[in-house]
């Protein structure tokens, strides 16, 4: 079995080279990759981000 490699909020803004900022706008805008409540906190799976990131990539020019 593939254990899930998660990422805090500050991972995933590092990993996009974005402000978290950004990330929370984001979510708040229901545009993100869905988050992973543990505890009190909000993770990421590293999948769920790089399938999130393939889905905003631009169409071809026509």
């Amino acid at each position: 079995m593939n254990e899930a490699v998660l990422w805090n909020i500050d991972e995933v803004a590092q990993h996009l080279r974005v402000p978290v900022l950004t990330i929370r706008w984001l979510r708040q805008e229901g545009r993100f990759a869905p988050a992973i409540k543990v505890g009190r906190r909000l993770v990421w799976d590293a999948r769920d981000i790089a399938t999130w990131l393939e889905s905003q990539r631009e169409s071809e020019a026509a």
